[in-house]
């Protein structure tokens, strides 16, 4: 098989959106640190809880909601139950499921951390964004994501999408 080889144009814009990730990432997981002593991945499950009714969500659609491994979603679901802020239940309607559940001492840290949280995203993101780029954002990266879900030609089959894999049996995670 021949490599294609990224064009000049795309080796920058690739470049750019590595750096431009990066970054990002950073400003936001030290805002979330300094304030609340957790990353942006915790920052998110709280945040995404808060977004259901009752504030629970069984935890394969969590996982799919956050573009994560299970089990990453289970360490960070463990490390937020020790400190409160979510508590997991047996799934009523699939025993073999669990649901996370946001309790009211979440809710608070969530409440009292969104709105640095929002603040760092806009100064390093959309304040810096026309108008017409942020639509533009939208459009390219939900196309991005898009093709990475749709099963077929030579997209990424269902099976490897993140919250869909399974353990290595050698990684010692259920």
């Amino acid at each position: 098989m021949t490599t294609r080889w990224l064009t000049p144009e795309e080796q920058r814009a690739w470049r750019a959106y590595v750096a431009g990730y990066l970054l990002l990432e950073d400003a936001i997981d030290r805002q979330l640190q300094q304030e609340a002593g957790m990353p942006h991945l915790y920052y998110s499950i709280l945040a995404n809880l808060s977004d259901v009714p009752d504030r629970r969500l069984r935890m394969t659609d969590l996982a799919e909601r956050l573009k994560i491994t299970r089990s990453r979603l289970t360490y960070a679901i463990s490390r937020l139950e020790k400190d409160g802020l979510v508590r997991r239940e047996d799934c009523q309607w699939d025993k073999r499921g669990s649901v996370a559940v946001l309790t009211d001492e979440g809710i608070t840290v969530l409440e009292s951390v969104a709105p640095g949280h929002v603040e760092t995203v806009r100064a390093a993101l959309f304040d810096r964004l026309t108008p017409e780029q942020v639509g533009q954002l939208e459009e390219i990266f939900t196309q991005v994501a898009r093709g990475f879900q749709e099963n077929g030609g030579d997209e990424t089959a269902p099976e490897d999408l993140p919250w869909r894999r399974r353990s290595s049996p050698c990684s010692g995670t259920p």
